[in-house]
């Protein structure tokens, strides 16, 4: 017979006071919800004649674009009241699809990915929210958004009705209904629209994709105003008649000129920028970017002032912290890991000079009155004594166990996403030198035979060899390549990493095409080397024996201790390239070319007592130490910096060459379209500015097209600048590759700053490959009355390079 345990009559009553209290609790929050719900849901939103209407009164859309993955999620409250106090009323924000599915199949939508617990921070400051969940974002982010592992889908077609893609986008749009529709301002949340893709224009013309994924975003978002943006160059190729039009475009431009086609087609919509870009975002290698404060508090009035509604690409722009940083397109230029955009709100979170001229200017739009709130308090900052590192483990002596493979393949075809990846193999003996030709390593490739480095492969430079030394047989290569970000805008978006085709020893006679003989290399032993902190964590740390014996890949590990915490920046300056990990945490990726030279460790992320600072340098340094310092550094250039397309000596000759058109552009903003009348046969493109419309001593292009024998537009994709005569690269990146960045608010522009070149000015294009081509299409650069409007021009075409 069972034994009943008696329970103590004291004890029964202690748990029937636990259970009324549960019950309590549950039925006093289901009471908060429900009330809550009821009144939030008397809120309304519409689309309404020359305006949205906001509970049925006229609303213009304030909105802030902030990045929730790019802010520790300890600050996401304090962003959000600063943008409440910069004069803001809406939120507006990306999904991020690869940050949020990782893993095929696997998602992540806690802790700093819980975008439902941000947009409930935005709705209890009472601030509206924008959502753009993609499925493809750009945003200067790892592949724009799209995770890596769709690229094991052999033959993908991204941004397509490519059926796998479809089946994905429909998994993760639901996984994001989950999350956010019970948000939607029906539901008594605080969301207004919701994005339908983004800026597809810019990546080709399909409405029937546009419509399925209006399909999809609509069964998870099905109480809530959708809308598209796009340029207004290009928002009519994929516009559907039931969406919301907005368009985006930066400071300066001519607003009028920009809505002008949309008022034409429709009349009585409200006008909305989605996209008023506040600065720019940096590339390595290249000159901070920074954009005019006069300008952008100008374009903001008019706007207020024309009732125009829109949203400040970035108000805070943050941090890609890890390796979530991404790469522009065309060729390949990887972004920084400071997302600082020179906006009102700095990297940190802290006001900057732009801030307080946007908040004056908003204070004199708010009904008779209301004030702004007070601007939060800024966070606090530290300074961090020199840390100096004592221990390393190089990367050669930790490897993880191999793979092997017959053929060279990429790094998505070993199932890695993300980090470094280790090729090796063995060579023949040779008594002569040789050139090792890799097509192509993506990104950053350092060659090693019997553990010397060799040179390295910079995808940014364009290299895609280098001359190896006599060797003996049986000697090791090792082929060390780093993958940056993946391309994040255009068709670069498929971008595999690794060595994505083949190596090839070419013997010294390779010099001479006709009787080049190459060798294709197999027989592979392949190593992931993840970015992991458990991975960069878990090696066999040893003490450093010499500096001077460091310059070998190799992870760096020391400790600090701090008696109180605050945001810092850890000065890189004497380090080479690679990533840094405090106390678990990914801070992003550091370069020596810089602009950046720090990078920002957050307050939230260190600890009173004892800290720990792992770096991974891909080089080594002579000097293991950092320091922690109060401000960034965001604006130094070391090396080659930006690299301009004139080498010294070169001089463009045309005296011997026939244009094929002549003639004038006209005045103001906008595409022109000049035609050839003639068929011709071209791979170089020359377009000579002859004077400008203003006649001063500038030229300046936004963006070049060239028409083929179709009447359609050829691809970019593997255009390459041969030659301009003048850049300005000292006080902004004008570089002349800008003029196929498909990107119109960025511009080619003669030099400046130092030496004032005279015209005529040139600039010189190599197509890649030869095609027939009819004609070409000018954009100027957006802003009015601006200098450097060319007007009389000459082109030149030829299927062989020009003199210079």
């Amino acid at each position: 017979m069972k034994k009943v345990q008696k329970v103590p009559q004291g004890q029964h009553f202690i748990n029937r006071m636990l259970q009324l209290t549960v019950l309590v609790l549950c039925i006093v929050t289901t009471i908060v919800f429900t009330a809550c719900t009821t009144n939030k849901q008397k809120e309304t939103f519409e689309v309404g004649n020359l305006t949205f209407l906001l509970n049925g009164e006229p609303l213009v859309i304030k909105a802030a674009e902030i990045h929730y993955p790019r802010i520790p999620k300890e600050y996401w409250e304090h962003r959000i009241q600063m943008c409440k106090a910069l004069g803001m009323n809406t939120i507006c924000l990306y999904v991020f699809w690869n940050i949020h599915e990782p893993e095929e199949g696997q998602f992540d939508f806690t802790g700093n990915n819980d975008v439902a617990e941000f947009c409930r921070l935005a709705q209890k400051n009472g601030m509206y929210v924008i959502v753009r969940p993609g499925p493809y974002v750009c945003a200067e982010w790892e592949m724009g958004g799209l995770p890596w592992w769709l690229l094991k889908k052999e033959n993908i077609a991204l941004r397509t009705q490519d059926p796998y893609f479809v089946e994905r986008v429909k998994l993760f749009m639901a996984e994001v209904g989950k999350q956010l529709s019970d948000y939607q301002l029906a539901n008594g949340g605080n969301i207004l629209m919701v994005q339908v893709e983004n800026e597809y224009g810019a990546y080709g013309i399909d409405k029937p994709y546009i419509e399925t994924v209006r399909d999809i975003v609509k069964t998870s978002f099905d109480k809530v105003q959708l809308f598209q943006c796009d340029w207004s160059s290009n928002f009519e190729n994929n516009a559907l008649d039931d969406l919301l039009w907005t368009l985006n475009f930066g400071t300066g431009a001519n607003i009028d000129e920009q809505f002008r086609r949309l008022k034409e087609l429709r009349p009585e919509t409200p006008l909305m920028c989605s996209e008023f870009w506040s600065g720019w975002f940096d590339h390595w290698g290249a000159q901070h970017e920074t954009r005019s404060a006069a300008e952008l508090v100008s374009g903001l009035k008019e706007m207020m002032d024309k009732h125009i509604s829109f949203s400040l690409y970035m108000t805070h722009g943050g941090t890609s912290f890890g390796h979530w940083a991404g790469a522009n397109f065309p060729g390949y230029v990887p972004d920084c890991t400071s997302y600082d955009y020179d906006a009102p709100v700095n990297e940190q979170g802290n006001v900057t000079p732009k801030f307080f001229e946007v908040r004056n200017l908003l204070a004199n739009y708010l009904p008779e009155g209301k004030k702004l709130p007070a601007i939060p308090d800024s966070i606090k900052t530290i300074a961090i004594p020199t840390i100096t590192f004592e221990e390393s483990a190089n990367i050669f002596d930790n490897l993880p166990a191999p793979q092997t493979s017959e053929d060279i393949h990429s790094m998505e075809y070993f199932n890695q996403g993300w980090g470094s990846i280790l090729y090796r193999t063995t060579l023949k003996k040779s008594e002569v030198s040789q050139i090792l030709k890799v097509t192509e390593a993506h990104d950053w490739a350092q060659v090693y035979v019997d553990g010397v480095r060799i040179g390295v492969l910079n995808r940014l430079k364009g290299e895609g060899s280098l001359q190896l030394p006599p060797v003996r047989e049986g000697a090791v290569l090792d082929i060390l390549v780093e993958a940056m970000g993946r391309r994040n805008f255009g068709a670069g978006v498929l971008d595999y990493k690794g060595i994505t085709e083949k190596v090839e020893i070419i013997s010294e006679s390779g010099r001479d095409m006709a009787r080049h003989v190459s060798t294709t290399l197999t027989n592979w032993q392949v190593f992931s080397i993840p970015v992991d902190y458990a991975f960069a964590k878990n090696k066999s740390y040893s003490v450093i024996a010499s500096v001077a014996k460091q310059s070998i890949p190799a992870y760096y590990r020391a400790s600090f201790s701090l008696d109180k915490t605050g945001d810092t920046f850890i000065d890189m300056t004497n380090w080479k390239k690679g990533m840094v990990y405090v106390n678990g945490h990914n801070l992003g990726r550091f370069w020596e070319i810089g602009p950046q030279q720090t990078l920002y460790l957050p307050g939230v992320w260190l600890k009173k007592g004892v800290n720990e600072i792992i770096i991974l340098d891909l080089v080594g340094t002579d000097t293991p130490t950092v320091q922690g310092l109060r401000q960034p550094i965001l604006d130094v250039l070391r090396g080659n910096g930006a690299y301009k397309f004139r080498k010294q000596g070169e001089n463009l000759d045309l005296s011997a060459e026939k244009a094929v058109a002549s003639g004038s552009f006209k005045p103001g903003n906008g595409w022109q379209k000049i035609n050839f009348n003639q068929s011709l046969p071209a791979r170089y493109f020359a377009l000579e500015a002859l004077n400008s419309q203003a006649q001063d001593d500038f030229a300046s292009i936004a963006e070049l097209e060239i028409v083929g024998e179709d009447g359609k537009r050829l691809s970019r994709q593997h255009w390459k600048v041969v030659y301009a005569d003048s850049e300005e690269t000292d006080d902004a990146n004008n570089i002349a590759s800008n003029v196929f960045d498909l990107q119109e608010s960025t511009i080619w522009h003669t030099s400046y700053s130092q030496i004032k070149d005279k015209y005529p000015h040139s600039i010189v294009i190599d197509l890649g490959e030869e095609k027939v081509i009819t004609g070409f299409e000018y954009l100027p650069r957006m802003e009015a009355n601006k200098p450097g409007m060319i007007k009389d021009y000459k082109v030149y075409v030829k299927t062989m390079p020009f003199k210079l």
